[in-house]
């Protein structure tokens, strides 16, 4: 039975590395956005002085926070132009496909929550679930504003990237 477990913990851990191998082949998965993503959850987290373990939750979200885009199509995800509503609806359940496949993992069981409401805003406008405010999980809310963060200060095809002043 003890030699059942640990090698059913090792094959989830090797399932789980070959899902991030995955995303790292895919276009649409910056690596240096989740590396950075990792560094500014875990300032925000050292910041809060959270406990290690949410600390090393946030760091496992940062990870795996887009984790559903694998369930999406590449019209849509590599489009050039803005998203129709319909692609807008499309590309938004990644935060529910994310949330199944993190479910369905043991190692990642404690984060999916957190990945179903990471597009969540704090004025209610978000998705899926139009959370508001302290209904939205902190580790939620700390990943979208190191995301947003990230997104400014990085350079993007289309625009410079802003100075770490102007982001904040």
């Amino acid at each position: 039975y003890w030699h059942k477990l640990m090698a059913g913990r090792d094959i989830r851990t090797t399932i789980v590395k070959g899902m991030l191998k995955a995303l790292e082949r895919c276009d649409f998965f910056d690596y240096d956005h989740a590396r950075r993503l990792q560094s500014f959850v875990g300032i925000i987290g050292d910041r809060l002085q959270l406990r290690k373990s949410q600390r090393k939750n946030l760091h496992l979200l940062a990870q795996f926070q887009d984790i559903g885009k694998i369930g999406m199509s590449d019209e849509i995800l590599y489009k050039p132009a803005p998203l129709t509503a319909e692609e807008f609806n499309e590309i938004s359940r990644h935060c529910e496909i994310g949330y199944r496949i993190a479910r369905s993992i043991p190692e990642l069981t404690g984060i999916a929550d957190w990945v179903l409401k990471h597009h969540e805003f704090w004025d209610g406008s978000g998705y899926p679930l139009g959370l508001k405010g302290e209904a939205i999980p902190l580790e939620s809310r700390i990943l979208a504003v190191a995301d947003a963060y990230e997104v400014m200060t990085a350079a993007r095809p289309y625009r410079q990237a802003l100075t770490k002043r102007e982001a904040v």
